[in-house]
């Protein structure tokens, strides 16, 4: 879980660097080798260690648009990852998608970057599960300021009448991009939605990995068992700005600072040291997921671009075998389109 977590925090911060690069002085969101909006997620590395440290590569797990510290605990292929980040040809899905949709079927993980999109299709996961009958488990990771998205309300629904293996994990960060939960949501912890829907909710109000592990464990469990799905609301605190080049004017300096100073990372290794481990270990844990990192970066930057006529490649589904094949059973010139 360390390794995790101390790889997604330096992956953060290696590429806030690569993608201010070209964008400064004054702000260009179109220059650099990242075009494009970054949403980055360093100080919320808790909440996705302590719950994909259960899971299997059969299990499901959807992300939000700030999704890399989830998608490195899923064991997520970290230089394809990088790849597509920067929009190269051997990316996850060849360049096209950036960021804020990364898709990895090997080990079952999607995100998106409309809001609280990943409810559905996890439920969806969940039901699929159900009727294989298996026992693997979906998990839709979403932020505190899409409790009230209807996709949400409506997932929760669904899975709570048909008792899905579906965990809900909410990151509570505080923020919805610029407003502070109080303004924008009738409740104070996104895990009492539970009560509408008879269905479990737990809080973990500090970002402990442990303590989130903890609780995990309780909800994957009760998944997995075939005991119906659990919201599971996780505290933890954003260290940049809602999206790269966010100036955070909305902030004041206190919050920014309490943030920095509620560190899960520095948590962790309390923890460790509490049970033998000492500098020279963790260093040799951190100096492994830096070089991982680094060498991620190196080799995504030496990556082909897309051709431009790959654009058009993959627009539509395949059709099935065959159908392209037989000649259509109408005429093109008496529909008024133009034939060969």
């Amino acid at each position: 879980m360390y390794a995790d977590m101390v790889t997604a925090r330096y992956y953060e911060e290696r590429l806030q660097e690569e993608y201010l690069e070209g964008k400064q002085p004054a702000f260009d969101i179109s220059a650099g080798p990242i075009p494009g909006e970054l949403h980055l997620a360093a100080g919320q590395e808790a909440a996705a260690v302590g719950v994909c440290h259960h899971l299997r590569d059969d299990d499901v797990v959807t992300a939000p648009h700030r999704p890399h510290h989830v998608a490195i605990a899923k064991g997520i292929d970290l230089k394809r990852m990088t790849a597509e980040i920067f929009g190269r040809d051997t990316g996850l899905c060849s360049g096209k998608g950036g960021h804020m949709h990364l898709f990895d079927p090997d080990v079952n993980f999607a995100c998106s970057g409309i809001i609280a999109e990943g409810c559905p299709p996890a439920v969806g996961a969940g039901l699929a599960a159900k009727k294989r009958n298996t026992d693997s488990v979906a998990v839709a990771y979403l932020g505190e300021g899409a409790i009230d998205q209807g996709g949400f309300f409506e997932s929760l629904n669904f899975a709570a009448v048909h008792d899905l293996p579906v965990v809900f994990v909410v990151e509570d960060n505080d923020w919805a991009i610029s407003m502070p939960q109080e303004r924008v949501t009738d409740v104070e912890s996104a895990d009492t939605r539970a009560d509408g829907f008879e269905m479990d909710g737990i809080r973990v109000d500090h970002d402990d990995a442990v303590a989130v592990y903890e609780a995990a464990a309780e909800a994957v469990g009760r998944a997995r068992d075939g005991n119906g799905p659990t919201i599971l609301s996780v505290q933890v605190h954003r260290r940049m700005g809602h999206f790269m080049g966010d100036p955070q004017s909305y902030r004041s300096d206190e919050d920014q600072e309490a943030a920095l100073d509620r560190d899960s990372i520095e948590r962790m290794e309390a923890h460790l040291r509490d049970h033998g481990l000492d500098d020279d270990d963790l260093g040799a844990v951190r100096a492994e997921a830096h070089q991982r990192v680094d060498d991620a970066i190196a080799w995504a930057k030496d990556q082909p671009k897309p051709d431009p006529d790959d654009a058009y490649e993959h627009v539509f589904t395949n059709p099935p075998s065959g159908v392209t094949d037989t000649e259509p059973d109408f005429d093109l010139a008496e529909t008024g389109g133009e034939g060969e």
